[in-house]
């Protein structure tokens, strides 16, 4: 089980610097590109609604295993 919550644990840290870097590249993007401006606003906006979903699901997983133990 120890094994378990650590890949969880990495898992979950690769999401973060995922979200992190792809949201620094579509910024860096965004402020370089005119003509591809509403390609990257949608592309930061996929990256922010994914981290924030990703956190929702991680917190309830946490509340349901705090509840059942």
């Amino acid at each position: 089980m120890i094994t378990l919550e650590e890949l969880a644990q990495a898992i979950i840290v690769l999401i973060r610097l995922g979200c992190v870097f792809r949201f620094i590249y579509c910024m860096v993007r965004l402020s370089g590109a005119d003509d591809e401006a509403t390609k990257y606003k949608k592309r930061t906006r996929n990256v922010v609604l994914f981290y924030l979903l990703a956190e929702s699901i991680w917190q309830v997983k946490d509340i349901i295993q705090y509840y059942y133990q």
